[in-house]
């Protein structure tokens, strides 16, 4: 998330999208302090669920768009429309494709947080290795898309993807 604050520092008209759902106490500490956190000329933008419809809603108005985070938002969608079987809902996937429809259109600079899976526990059960398998494949899919993809390692940015001519910065 840091590094992709410093990132769009260079955009005059950002938003901040955020997809991050304050269930408790200590999620809303942590929501505020990335508040706290953000330049004061980002216009803030929460949306859990309906990603791609806000990026279209607000690209005509933005020089860049960062949205942190693409784990939360994929979590959100498993929370509200998953139904813990063995296959992913319908509902699900519409959002994930509507979402890879806007990446493909490059309505404007793009800057992405997402999170690595698959470097740890294997999920013990059904819904959580779904959920696991669902991100690995919407990563793949935005780096596939990306003109720059960094993958952070304790901070320090190892950059995996750099277009030389890039169309649009998506990270």
């Amino acid at each position: 998330s840091r590094a992709a604050l410093e990132k769009s520092l260079g955009y005059p008209g950002k938003f901040f999208l955020a997809t991050a759902v304050a269930t408790d106490q200590e999620m809303e500490r942590r929501i505020a302090r990335h508040q706290e956190e953000r330049a004061p000329d980002f216009a803030t933008i929460e949306e859990p669920v309906s990603l791609a419809r806000a990026l279209r809603e607000k690209a005509p108005f933005a020089d860049a768009i960062l949205v942190d985070c693409l784990t939360f938002w994929l979590n959100n969608l498993f929370h509200y429309f998953g139904d813990g079987s063995q296959k992913i809902s319908a509902r699900i996937l519409q959002e994930i494709d509507e979402f890879f429809k806007v990446l493909d259109t490059r309505p404007t600079s793009l800057i992405l947080v997402t999170n690595e899976i698959n470097m740890g526990v294997i999920p013990a059960d059904r819904p959580s290795r779904h959920f696991v398998e669902e991100q690995g494949r919407l990563n793949q899919e935005v780096a596939r898309r990306a003109d720059e993809v960094i993958f952070m390692v304790a901070g320090i940015p190892q950059v995996l993807k750099k277009n030389l001519f890039p169309s649009e910065s998506l990270l």
